[in-house]
């Protein structure tokens, strides 16, 4: 047993005996079928704090020579499966975490020699007695291991990535994808190849250097969709095990969209709020400073793409030419398709749209925008709490006032002339409501649907608020539409007082509100 050959399952062992663990075992069983096709490299991108480690640390353990697993998988999902002791700690596995190189103090430009002789050293430790030429290239290493036992190997890379993402040295990054593609091309040493990064395989032009992997990624997750994040299910035990709201927790944490529509949450961010406040736990794992990278940028249609998501509608998207790169883009759809493997958006693969996912990601636009130089949107946000009191209040002046404000501000941005845009100015002036409110955009109510909704937390003693938005009509007659739908009538469940704002603007740009406060006795 080595350091990175047939390691222990120690990293297993820990995650096992957390408070909160969620079986994601079954993932081996798709592994296991993999094993030794022309299907057997996997490149695992997902966002940081989404399982990554979790699940290397999982096959480490499931796989390695190194370990005796056995009791530890026993009450999981995997025991039951008929396969699971044929594969159980048979093979020779190789695990490499780039970052923990790069912690050895040897830096970003000597990571890569310093990881391989490393491991050359494992190798020749734990494979004693066989002939090998230590001095020769990794690759013919590992087959002559191979050719002299008749045993392959399990190469597990955590973290593939982050040398492109630690330094924008082209030579150094082509450098280690030629490393990458001589080890794992076409070699009959490779018994299966698992490497996770938050960016797919790296692309040169149209071309993959690294073609003989399958993407499992934000955009492309395929089989292994529901081993992303926590799944809706998981989080409901949790939520009940905890004595926690899921309803709160799903507006937090929820949004990941999958194929099949499986909704998955931020694993670290539900694990904290179990025992935790609700909040962002988003910013203790990343700087929102690589957030406002594509926020700051001027191509064109960006930024009213992203006054369009902050407002809670979604935009169009082709994520086909994506190419890896983390600042220099030169299209919006590379700066979203960057955000979408960030976790910074969610991504309708169906509709082919992106959106932002919940409130925790909300924030992090919040404060991105509010540290940039985006003054029009930043004085909107800073204003929202007096809208919103204002609201309470019944002050119709006052919310036209500011609704105004906002859609003056932001003209420039976005379209002025129709109800979409309306929607996407009042969602961003309402922004702090989502410190009260469950906010929905185009809530099915009544006859017909509602512009927005804000559906009172549980613990939140407010009321619920309709809104509904027209362009060249009275704010009384959007009243009038409220009523003449029935919305209130739809939303009796509600206890509580309901506002129903109609907001409008005319030709000359001139706001109008008016409130009415319905009373529940």
């Amino acid at each position: 047993m080595g350091l990175y050959v047939n390691p222990n399952n120690d990293g297993f062992k820990k995650a096992l005996n957390s408070k909160i663990y969620v079986d994601k075992s079954g993932m081996i069983e798709i592994t296991n079928n993999l094993l030794d096709t022309e299907q057997n490299c996997m490149c695992i991108s997902r966002p940081r704090r989404f399982g990554k480690s979790m699940g290397v640390n999982l096959l480490v353990a499931y796989y390695s020579k190194g370990c005796d697993s056995k009791e530890l998988f026993s009450n999981l999902k995997i025991a039951k499966n008929p396969d699971f002791e044929k594969h159980l700690n048979k093979y020779n596995v190789i695990w490499l975490n780039l970052p923990y190189f790069q912690e050895l103090g040897k830096g970003i430009e000597a990571l890569l020699p310093f990881m391989v002789s490393e491991l050359k050293r494992d190798l020749v430790e734990e494979f004693q007695g066989l002939k090998i030429r230590e001095d020769k290239p990794l690759q013919i290493i590992l087959n002559d291991i191979y050719r002299q036992t008749n045993e392959k190997f399990i190469v597990l890379i955590d973290e593939w990535d982050f040398i492109f993402r630690e330094s924008t040295n082209s030579k150094l990054q082509e450098e280690y994808v030629d490393f990458l593609r001589v080890l794992f091309k076409d070699r009959p040493y490779i018994k299966l190849a698992y490497i996770t990064g938050i960016l797919p395989v790296k692309k040169y032009n149209t071309q993959s250097a690294l073609n003989n992997f399958d993407e499992y990624s934000m955009v492309i997750p395929s089989s292994l969709a529901e081993y992303f994040g926590f799944t809706e299910d998981e989080v409901k035990t949790l939520c009940k095990k905890f004595n926690r709201d899921f309803d709160e927790i799903k507006a937090w944490y929820d949004g990941y969209l999958m194929p099949g529509n499986v909704h998955l949450y931020n694993p670290r961010s539900v694990v904290k709020s179990m025992d935790g406040e609700l909040e962002s736990y988003w910013v203790a794992t990343s700087s929102f400073e690589t957030l406002r990278i594509p926020i700051n940028l001027n191509l064109d249609g960006l930024r009213e793409s992203i006054i369009d998501l902050m407002g809670g509608n979604r935009v169009k998207i082709n994520v086909n030419f994506f190419q890896n790169n983390t600042s220099d883009f030169e299209t919006k759809d590379e700066a979203l398709t960057f955000l979408v493997h960030l976790g910074y958006l969610g991504y309708d693969k169906a509709n082919k749209e992106v959106f932002i996912p919940n409130r925790e990601i909300k924030q992090e636009f919040e404060h991105s925008i509010v540290t940039s130089k985006w003054q029009e949107v930043t004085d909107a946000l800073k204003n929202s709490e007096s809208l919103l009191q204002a609201t309470w209040n019944c002050d119709e002046e006052t919310v036209a006032k500011y609704i105004e404000q906002t859609h003056q501000k932001i003209s420039a941005v976005i379209k002025y002339n129709n109800e979409e845009s309306l929607r996407s100015v009042v969602s961003i002036a309402y922004y702090s409501a989502i410190n009260y409110y469950s906010v929905k955009s185009e809530f099915p109510t009544g006859k017909g649907f509602a512009d927005m909704v804000f559906l009172p937390y549980k613990h939140v003693n407010k009321p619920l608020i309709v809104i509904e938005l027209k362009k060249n009509n009275t704010a009384e007659s959007a009243i009038a539409q409220i009523k003449e739908k029935k919305y209130s009538e739809s939303l009796e469940k509600y206890s509580g007082d309901i506002l129903l704002v109609g907001i409008t603007y005319d030709n000359d740009k001139k706001h109008y509100c008016k409130i009415e406060k319905i009373i529940k006795l």
